[in-house]
């Protein structure tokens, strides 16, 4: 199914957290934190200005993002958790 957000809307997901810690043990379900970093699905069109224009957006598909821990809205679609978030929402684009 191909998702496309409006307007200033991301759909991200989430980033798998590594299992283990440095030491070697293994972190429960139960125990692990949402990650708040994420790739980039899909992006829509952009904001509307003042005078009617589209202002694309800063991220573009693929980007790695980091995000609130506790931002957007949690969606669940063909059995994958994702994210639909304000593009203001996103903190920081990673880069290299």
């Amino acid at each position: 199914m191909k998702v496309r957000p409006l307007n200033d809307r991301v759909l991200i997901k989430r980033v798998a957290d590594k299992e283990t810690t440095s030491g070697g043990l293994i972190i429960p379900e139960a125990a692990k934190e949402k990650q708040a970093r994420g790739k980039v699905i899909a992006v829509g069109n952009g904001r509307s200005d003042d005078n009617g224009d589209r202002r694309p957006l800063d991220v573009k598909k693929g980007d790695e993002v980091l995000f609130g821990k506790y931002s957007g809205t949690e969606i669940k679609l063909e059995g994958d958790d994702l994210i639909i978030l304000k593009e203001e929402e996103i903190l920081a684009v990673i880069e290299g």
